[in-house]
């Protein structure tokens, strides 16, 4: 596996010096992110898609990176449940893709997104244009119903006031069911709002955040303690779902399946991460965090058709329904030789766990899934960009394509996202404690008084014993006598802070 350099911005020689005190440990004092990978767009992509992100990347003064988040988001949500990809039997994936791009408000990411997302809400209004007559005649259908259905029920109760039958409900206090607008994209909607649209688009739908760090705090936001994360959970992997909710009728999702994409700045993903227990849900995005690019004029823009026909021809395709009238996915299968490089590359995932930490663990778990997914959304993009006959089976040109953007690509920008909540939990609770006592102004402090504080991870002594070790052989702290309890009993251990982490910058 190739190593990734870590450049720091303070050097040793900018770390502030006391007489009294060591130098403190580098470590706590520096930012170190890896740098960003190359992206190997004509590596992986079709010629024309590889055209059409650069392009449309240059046009928004965007990264390609930028784009390509989008895009991934977009075509698995259009395929959605229509298709889904099987490398043998027993493991199914949905296509539905996570994608998070993550830059400074200056890096153009939301330009680059809306390279995507802008065309997408032009099908969806296209959508909605050709049903407006139908909507707009089910309304007036619906008043007169409500017409209908008041007198009916004045004769029902004149009839049961005389004791005589009474008359039966008129078929024109029925509307039918209201026409449905397609929901291709969603920037805000409650779980409750969503459930209701899956059960009319069973296809599925994509939520799209200009900024992801409140869509990621709002999920636990429900008086006693209840949270939407475990619906998002299972929005990823398209498993039945039932939302049930006080006061309101259950509603039943056979597959809930949501793509996700959006922006967020490096601060708030590294408050999120240091601050969120790893519950997989964060691991599931495919970071995208490139280097900022020079401003430039575009040279142009050929190839503005693909992306909007791409969409619409994906978007015609259709679940399928099996001999019970049921609606499912029609699985695409894996060729031999796919599979035999699924085997090498589910190999090469092994290797990379050893001595992975915390989230970064979690997204190699992750990685084969995110091949396999990507596969079938490289197959069906190959398709929209050379029309021919629909795809039948997932290539080994297709899955190795998708394996090296992977390994290529996305395990590198995962360690350049992810560096913070990829240290033993140790280290973790190490960083987090020094933010705190940075943040205190302390000189010293008891451990009872780090207890107090709350701090995620740190709430019980188990847990603030090894922080404070590792803080301690890193120079930035020095035990003293211990303190005793203001009650008596067990003193309290009292710890001095090392004055040059007030001075230096991370």
């Amino acid at each position: 596996m190739t190593a990734y350099a870590m450049p720091s911005n303070i050097t040793s020689r900018e770390i502030p010096y006391h007489p009294d005190w060591p130098a403190p440990a580098p470590r706590f004092l520096r930012v170190e992110t890896p740098s960003a990978p190359r992206l190997p767009l004509g590596e992986v992509f079709a010629p024309a898609w590889a055209d059409w992100i650069a392009c449309a990347a240059e046009a928004k003064s965007a990264p390609p990176d930028y784009v390509l988040a989008g895009l991934l988001a977009v075509i698995g949500s259009a395929l959605g449940n229509t298709r889904w990809v099987a490398p043998w039997e027993g493991w199914a994936e949905p296509p539905i893709l996570w994608t998070m791009a993550i830059g400074a408000p200056s890096s153009n990411k939301s330009p680059g997104l809306d390279a995507v997302l802008g065309p997408l809400k032009t099908v969806e209004r296209e959508s909605w244009r050709a049903i407006e007559g139908d909507i707009t005649a089910w309304r007036e259908a619906s008043e007169l119903a409500r017409l209908a259905e008041s007198g009916w029920k004045e004769q029902a109760k004149a009839a049961l006031k005389e004791g005589s039958e009474p008359p039966p409900r008129p078929e024109s206090a029925d509307p039918g069911p209201e026409p449905f607008a397609p929901r291709l994209a969603i920037a805000d909607s409650t779980v409750e709002r969503l459930a209701v649209i899956l059960e009319r688009q069973p296809r599925g739908t994509l939520m799209a955040r200009d900024e992801l760090a409140g869509w990621l705090q709002g999920m636990t936001r429900y008086a006693g303690g209840g949270s939407d994360r475990p619906f998002w959970l299972e929005a990823y992997g398209g498993r039945a779902y039932t939302v049930e909710r006080m006061g309101r009728a259950p509603v039943h999702i056979d597959r809930l399946s949501i793509g996700v994409t959006g922006g967020i700045q490096p601060d708030r993903l590294k408050s999120l991460l240091l601050r969120s227990d790893d519950d997989g849900l964060l691991a599931r995005f495919l970071p995208f965090w490139p280097e900022p690019v020079a401003l430039r004029r575009p040279r142009g823009f050929p190839g503005q058709a693909l992306l909007p026909e791409a969409l619409a021809r994906l978007h015609g395709l259709n679940l399928t329904v099996d001999d019970r009238d049921i609606a499912r996915p029609w699985i695409i299968p894996f060729s031999d030789s796919a599979r035999d490089l699924l085997d090498s590359f589910r190999l090469a995932t092994r290797e990379w766990e050893t001595g992975a930490e915390g989230l970064l663990l979690s997204f190699i778990g992750k990685a084969p899934g995110f091949a396999v997914r990507l596969s079938l959304v490289l197959t069906y993009l190959d398709w929209t960009a050379a029309p021919g006959e629909a795809p039948s089976e997932v290539s080994a040109n297709a899955f190795g394509r998708a394996a090296h953007l992977v390994e290529s690509y996305l395990l590198p920008m995962a360690r350049r996202a992810y560096a913070d909540a990829a240290l033993s939990p140790a280290e973790r609770g190490a960083r987090r404690l020094l933010a705190a006592i940075r943040a205190q102004g302390w000189s010293r402090f008891t451990s009872r008084e780090a207890l107090r504080l709350d701090l995620t991870g740190l709430s019980t002594i188990g847990k603030l014993n090894p922080a404070l070790a590792l803080l301690e052989d890193g120079e930035i702290l020095r035990p003293l006598d211990a303190t005793p309890g203001p009650q008596g009993g067990r003193p309290s251990r009292a710890f001095a802070v090392n004055p040059a982490i007030h001075e230096a910058q991370p």
